[in-house]
């Protein structure tokens, strides 16, 4: 048995427990080993019956003398009901919703009992507690050290995984004793950090507090210094790859820029300035361009990529050009993106096409050189095969095997945390060579996890906006600020503005589900608002509509036929429409803060003074701590910092979603580990490039790279 064995081989697995160590993706003894607890109890957290006094987390030991099935009395809410008795003395226990646990929960044997305990009306409860048998478990006290508490899944539970790792540290430690360090002895030293074999024990068996938190720190600096190793390593291996050579021009690409119909910002010439001297160096640019919502990143895209479509493949010839692949998450982006192209190269014998599941177009028409004509899919491929078109527009389309490019040279990728690590490859290496990448995101992104998630790409940050735009007027309104919210929407479409009615979800709940979320829906919202706004024209915008419906929407809307476009947040992203300066979002306290800032960003893109209404269900979410941030908030990255502060990074992007585990997520939240982390991974790979001289090391950091998925 070795460490990389399956979990099966250490213990014998239920079909459950199977499923549920890989919900949590834990496969091997290593795996469970690196499984480490989020917290531990101690004796002094054990209480009993007859101490319950106040209201608070309690853990007790004892027996269930009385489980049974009913329903609540006023609500006939569905329950199971028992009486847990400790000796000491008895209290009432309640699992709402869950009427079944009543047979599951063992009756008169000995279990922990871990919940929060409730007064009301001079009785005592505990509510919805977690439950577990006691056999095997240290009776915790004032004697006993500390116990170990790990992350569960449905089918498999935190003593379970106590078990699992005791069985390996005293049946089989041949297995820790022998295992390679990950971290070199020399960052250990430098940074405090307890070898493997060390912190493993101090993790899963701790003496004291002390022990337990040296091995999580232990533990977060591994994992962020294997990402980082990884990306690093990725840098490394980019600057052996072979670029087409782009005739960077700063004069030649400012004439173009001076076309652009405003003055662009000191930003937007830095990162273009900054992608004109990556296009210089031998292999290919990969950088990040991250900027607040309305801030210019497709003014940024167009100038570098009007760079490269007027370079020749072959230096000194007059004849042919480099291509450019424009990537974009959702065919509403894609359009507005080909319309905004067409736009800056209308006066430059550039074509552009676009390219979605549902059509393909090219920019400019033989019939009419001012607009787009649609083509057959067939036609346009052909003629980006051959190099005709340039300037190629598209979704995931663009990665089918059946796009061909002739020289492609640049890629630039929209909202690029929507793709992930292999749709970027195969469009970045789809002919050969390995054309520059460009990666944009409004999303603001903590700078934590930018450094750890991204460490691969150089960064640009565009922290301005455009001359002219004014500061967004933002307001978390109750149901008593109802009716002004709405007069002000009255006014500014009586000016000729239009607005946004955001809901959190397209159709009302289904009333036979308890637990259904009561939020206002798309298909309500739009009755309620004809009946306040009955002289207006009121469309709908949803991902359940069809392509063909969310064209014909959003044109309509463009074309300020719409007075008020109800949505979903399909609208978060890219979608601009300058005449509309207002935005009310309903349960404004079910987004998160990235999410509200992004849906706030659409009314930012005039000069015309935009406006926010945060609705809230009651009046006492206007006291949101996070909400609150938003108003104080000067710009997008402020507004991450304060939500990964309040919300912390397992919240905000959860394991599910990050491929990090609990112990990196909490590692966000410490700026100096990230760097440090960082700064040691450079070294070593700047050092050693291949990593010959570490290939277990190497071998962990890209196992630790591929788990990732938060991209």
């Amino acid at each position: 048995m070795e460490l990389d064995s399956p979990i099966a081989e250490l213990v014998r697995l239920t079909q459950v427990q199977r499923a549920a160590l890989e919900r949590l993706k834990l496969r091997t003894i290593r795996d469970l080993l690196y499984h480490v607890p989020h917290r531990y109890e101690s004796g002094a957290d054990v209480r009993q019956v007859a101490q319950l006094h106040t209201k608070g987390d309690v853990v007790l030991y004892g027996q269930f003398t009385k489980l049974e099935m009913k329903r609540s009395w006023k609500t006939k809410v569905p329950m199971a009901e028992g009486v847990f008795d400790d000796g000491t003395g008895s209290v009432r226990v309640m699992w709402f919703h869950q009427p079944y646990l009543a047979k599951m929960v063992p009756l008169n044997e000995l279990v922990r009992l871990h919940g929060t305990l409730s007064i009301g009306s001079g009785k005592k409860y505990i509510a919805n507690p977690v439950v577990e048998k006691a056999a095997g478990l240290p009776i915790l006290d004032s004697s006993v050290g500390l116990m170990p508490v790990y992350p569960e899944s449905a089918g498999i539970t935190s003593l379970w995984f106590y078990h699992a790792v005791k069985r390996i540290v005293e049946a089989h430690p041949t297995l820790i004793q022998n295992v390679d360090d990950p971290l070199p002895e020399s960052i250990r030293e430098r940074y405090h950090l307890p070898d493997i074999k060390t912190a493993w024990i101090w993790a899963h068996q701790p003496k004291s507090e002390k022990d337990a938190s040296a091995a999580r720190k232990r533990f977060a600096f591994e994992e962020v210094f294997l990402i980082q190793l990884a990306r690093a390593l990725e840098r490394e291996t980019n600057k052996t790859r072979h670029a087409l050579p782009v005739d960077a021009d700063e004069r030649r690409v400012a004439d173009f820029v001076s076309t652009f119909p405003f003055t662009p910002t000191a930003g937007q010439k830095k990162a273009i300035a900054d992608i004109l001297a990556n296009f210089l160096e031998p292999y290919p640019m990969a950088r990040l361009l991250e900027g607040d919502v309305g801030s210019g990143k497709t003014a940024v895209a167009a100038a570098t990529a009007y760079a490269v479509v007027t370079s020749r493949p072959i230096p000194g010839k007059t004849f042919g050009n480099l291509q450019v692949a424009y990537m974009c998450p959702t065919e509403i982006l894609a359009k507005q993106h080909f319309a905004t192209f067409t736009s800056y190269f209308k006066n430059y014998p550039v074509q552009v096409g676009l390219i979605t599941s549902s059509g393909c177009y090219k920019y400019p028409s033989k019939v009419n050189p001012d607009g787009a004509t649609d083509i057959s899919r067939t036609q346009l491929l052909k003629w980006v095969a051959n190099g005709e078109v340039p300037i190629l527009i598209g979704t995931h389309a663009l990665i089918q095997k059946a796009v061909q490019f002739k020289h492609l040279a640049y890629v630039i990728i929209d909202e690029q945390h929507r793709f992930g690590t292999f749709q970027r490859q195969a469009l970045t290496l789809k002919d050969g060579t390995t054309p520059h990448l460009l990666s944009m995101t409004a999303t603001p992104i903590p700078r934590t996890l930018a450094l750890t998630l991204y460490g691969d790409l150089d960064l640009t940050v565009l922290d301005e906006l455009p001359a002219g735009r004014k500061e967004i007027k933002t307001e978390i309104a109750g149901p008593k600020e109802r009716v002004r919210a709405y007069d002000t929407i009255r006014r500014l479409i009586a000016e000729g503005r239009q607005a946004y009615v955001i809901c959190p979800r397209i159709d009302e709940p289904d009333p036979t589900k308890q637990l259904a979320l009561q939020t206002r829906s798309v298909a309500t919202e739009i009755k309620n608002l004809q009946k306040v706004f009955p002289s207006l024209v009121i469309d709908k915008l949803h991902s359940k509509m069809s392509p063909a419906e969310k064209e014909a929407t959003m044109r309509r809307f463009e074309q300020n036929e719409t007075h008020i476009l109800v949505a979903t947040s399909v609208v978060e992203v890219g979608v601009n429409v300058p005449n509309a300066t207002s935005i009310l979002i309903e349960g404004a306290e079910r987004f998160g803060l990235a999410q509200l800032h992004q849906l706030r960003g659409r009314v930012m893109r005039s000069s015309h003074q935009p406006y926010c209404f945060l609705m809230v269900d009651k009046a006492a979410s206007q006291d949101n701590a996070r909400l609150k941030a938003i108003l104080k908030a000067k710009n997008g990255f402020e507004l991450a910092e304060a939500d990964l502060a309040i919300r912390g990074a397992g919240e905000l992007y959860g394991r599910q979603q990050s491929g990090l585990s609990d112990i990196g997520m909490e590692a966000l939240a410490n700026v100096k580990l990230v760097e440090a982390a960082r700064s040691e991974a450079f070294a070593l790979a700047q050092k050693d490039p291949g990593l010959t001289a570490h290939p277990g090391l190497k071998k962990q950091a890209l196992l630790k790279l591929k788990d990732l998925h938060f991209e």
